[in-house]
Formats: structure tokens, C-alpha cells, sequence
């Protein structure tokens, strides 16, 4: 088996390559490719990468090319983590939208607009050139934001999955807090990637017991604690809602936090010089405690996981990923792209059924696949009209004023990744 991972030099890669030496049972690989175009990143991630696979006894050959057709050329599946602009990008994005009284992240407001807008291109390139290379091979994205890249994957007919590590990582959190083992846990997950909820977590499968209404009987308190948002308002909810949903729920206050402490991406960019260091270690041969830091908890048992299922060689039989709507969610198009638990196997996923969605969630969705709508427009055709309609459309913006001066602070910024500016 042949995987390749395109943006391969990211510090990210070493928490993967962990992943797959430790469950090399799960997923064989006998050829793991890493691509990426920063020739020092790629040599320092790679000679770490050869490293963890030595010391964990795993037979299988790390090659590292910058070529993206070399690469995946004969895989079985391509993996997407890059970052368009890196952490430069990130850091206008989650800076330039505060002035405007808006939230600064990477993933949704303006800010995850104009990651959509570089990236989706990008993107689209890279999977064209995998289907005139190899056309047989799945595509597992999880480059952010993962529901617009993987709706315009699967708009452009491309055998494509979009992944996120919030889910696995409510399945863990969960599983400690009951007392069993992550594989008895069976989230009912719903929404949009970053949008999410945990309505019903079922012990041992679909139709085992939910264990949501105890969980947050006797642990509320610290479930609310790590989403950062106040106990009462998860009792009034009863569902446990992704902590990206802070930015709508605590906007405001969001926004005062962001304007008073140094970037994310300005953290993370020290994160990585730390550990680039550490990689060039000639006697690391584990990936070093700081990385858990840097983000991506469980990322490579998702992976892994659903590598395996698409592959057919094992992996777990439901599994969340980010997956084309077709009916599942009946007030949402059937293109639209929805984060649910699906059936996965080498057809790709079937979403499970949903149970109806309470309206609190269901129009917020329906609002941010409005939103998503024009952002993939915007980001296939470009212009201005449509940057502003997007914004216009989001609801963490909603004001013509605030799209107007967005639109223009973001094709300023972005100038040098946009064709059509």
C-alpha cells in the first residue's frame, strides 16, 4: 500500500507518522510519500519521519519529493494538510478582521474566507493533477476549511473525504469520563465541519444506550470548562456543542480575548521553530512532547482510521467525516457538505440517518451553508462582489459596513494568492 501526504514538511506530519507506525496493523503501509515545495522543512520532517518508523519496528519506505506527481503516482490514497501562505497568512487572518469588531480565526468569519480563497484553487490543481496521475486513488482532506475544500473536491467529481479531529477528540474525552474504551463510544454528531454538536453519545453502537444525559449530569461542569463557555448554558441546551461554536455563542467576548493576547498562528509559529529545531535532532526518534501543543489531537487514529476503511483492509465501521449531504439533512441542499457519522468503506461514506434537528442548530446550519455557498463561488471565480456577498451572508459578520471594509482588507492581504485581484 502507498500513501502520500501532500504538505508532508509540516510540523504536524511526525504525530501522523506516529499514527502509522503504532497502528501499521490497522493501515500496511509499505510506502508512505512525503510532498511538499520547502526543501528544508521536508528533509527535517522526513529524517524524523524514518527515524519513528525505525525505532517502532515498521518495514515500511518514507520517500520525500517535492514533486506532486511523483508523489502520487500509484497511490492508494493522497492526504491534503497544506497551508497556503502559512503561518504569514494565518496571522492577517486572524488579525485584520478585529478591527472591525469581528472575530480573527482561520476556519470561519473572514478570516476562514480568505483561507477558502487561497486554498481552494490550490487545492483543485493538486487533486487534478492526482486524477491524471491516478485516478483510482481517494483523496482525505484535511486542510481547513474542510467543509468548503472537500465540497469543491466533490463538486469537481473527485474521490474525496474531508476529516476533522473534533469529533475523535470528544470520543476520547467521553470514553475517559465513562469509564470504556473509545471504540464502545458512538457519537451523534451533526452539522457543518466547525459547526457541530454532540446530540446523543451511544454506548457500543447506532442503537446502544445514550449516555449523553448522565454525562452531563455528573460532568457538565468540566465539559463546559474546555469549550470555554458557561455550565447553564449546556444545561439549557443538552447537547455538547463543538468548541468552535464559542465564536457564535461568546462573540463579543471572543473578540475582547483576541485583542488582548498574541495571535494563535503568532504561537504556533514559535511551536514550529521549536520543534523544526528539535526534528533536525539526529537522535529524536519519537515525536517530542511540544507537538501536542501545536494541535491535531488524535489526528492520526482518524486518519488511519479512515485510510483503512476507504482502502478496505479494516478500520472502524462508522466513522464521522465530512461527507456530501444527499438527503441526510433534509432543510440543507443535497451538494451541501455535512459533518455526520457515515458507513465508510471502499465506495466512501454513506451518512447514518439523522434524527430531526432541533431548530437552534438546523437554522444556523442553514445559514452557514448559505454562507459556504458563496464562499466556494468566490472561491472558483473570484471578484469582488462576491468576497462581499459571502461576508454579507456570514453570520458572525451580517453588516453591510463591516463586509464592505472586510471585503477590501481582505483581497488587500491576499493580493499575492489571488489570480484575479
Amino acid at each position: 500500500m502507498k500513501l502520500t501526504v501532500v504538505g508532508g514538511g509540516s510540523t504536524y506530519t511526525p504525530e501522523l507518522i506516529d499514527g502509522f507506525a503504532r497502528l501499521r496493523d490497522t493501515l500496511p503501509i509499505e510506502e508512505l510519500v512525503l510532498v511538499d515545495p520547502a526543501p528544508e522543512r521536508l528533509e527535517l520532517v522526513g529524517g524524523l519521519a524514518r527515524r519513528i518508523f525505525a525505532r517502532q519496528g515498521h518495514s515500511g519506505r518514507i520517500v520525500t519529493t517535492d514533486d506532486v506527481d511523483t508523489g502520487v503516482e500509484g497511490a492508494d490514497a493522497v492526504l491534503l494538510q497544506l497551508r497556503v501562505g502559512g503561518q504569514a497568512a494565518r496571522e492577517q487572518d486572524e488579525t485584520w478582521p478585529l478591527e472591525c469588531g469581528c472575530v480573527g480565526q482561520e476556519t470561519t468569519g473572514a478570516g476562514g474566507l480568505a483561507k477558502a480563497l487561497r486554498t481552494v484553487p490550490v487545492v483543485l490543481g493538486i487533486a487534478e493533477r492526482v486524477r491524471r496521475t491516478n485516478p483510482n486513488a481517494w483523496i482525505i482532506d484535511f486542510t481547513n476549511p474542510v467543509g468548503i475544500v472537500t465540497r469543491a473536491l466533490l463538486q469537481a467529481g473527485h474521490k474525496a473525504v474531508g476529516l476533522c479531529n473534533v469529533a475523535i477528540g470528544f470520543q476520547r474525552k467521553f470514553a475517559g469520563l465513562l469509564g470504556v474504551e473509545p471504540a464502545d463510544v458512538h457519537l451523534e454528531h451533526v452539522g457543518l465541519n466547525h459547526l457541530t454538536w454532540e446530540t446523543g453519545v451511544r454506548l457500543g453502537g447506532p442503537e446502544g444506550e445514550n449516555a449523553l444525559p448522565g454525562l452531563l449530569a455528573g460532568h457538565s461542569e468540566a465539559i463546559a470548562a474546555d469549550l470555554r463557555l458557561p455550565r447553564p448554558l449546556l444545561d439549557s441546551l443538552g447537547v455538547v456543542p463543538s468548541y468552535y461554536l464559542r465564536y457564535y455563542y461568546a462573540h463579543d467576548e471572543v473578540v475582547r480575548e483576541l485583542r488582548t493576547k498574541p495571535s494563535r498562528a503568532a504561537e504556533v509559529a514559535e511551536m514550529e521553530r521549536q520543534l523544526l529545531k528539535m526534528y533536525g535532532d539526529p537522535e529524536l526518534d519519537e515525536k517530542p512532547a511540544l507537538l501536542a501543543k501545536r494541535g491535531g489531537a488524535y489526528y492520526s487514529e482518524a486518519a488511519v482510521d479512515l485510510a483503512a476503511a476507504l482502502l478496505g483492509g479494516g478500520g472502524s465501521p462508522y466513522q464521522v467525516v465530512n461527507a456530501c449531504n444527499r438527503g441526510t439533512l433534509p432543510f440543507l441542499p443535497d451538494d451541501a457538505v455535512i459533518e455526520v457519522q457515515a458507513a465508510v468503506g471502499p465506495k466512501g461514506p454513506a451518512p447514518l440517518p439523522v434524527p430531526a434537528v432541533d431548530p437552534l442548530y438546523a437554522g444556523l446550519m442553514a445559514n452557514v451553508t448559505a454562507y459556504e455557498d458563496l464562499a466556494l463561488e468566490a472561491a472558483l471565480r473570484g471578484g469582488r462582489d462576491r468576497v462581499f456577498r459571502a461576508l454579507l451572508a456570514h453570520p458572525l459578520i451580517g453588516q453591510y459596513a463591516y463586509a464592505d471594509t472586510l471585503t477590501d482588507q481582505l483581497i488587500a492581504h491576499n493580493r499575492e494568492h489571488l489570480a484575479w485581484a
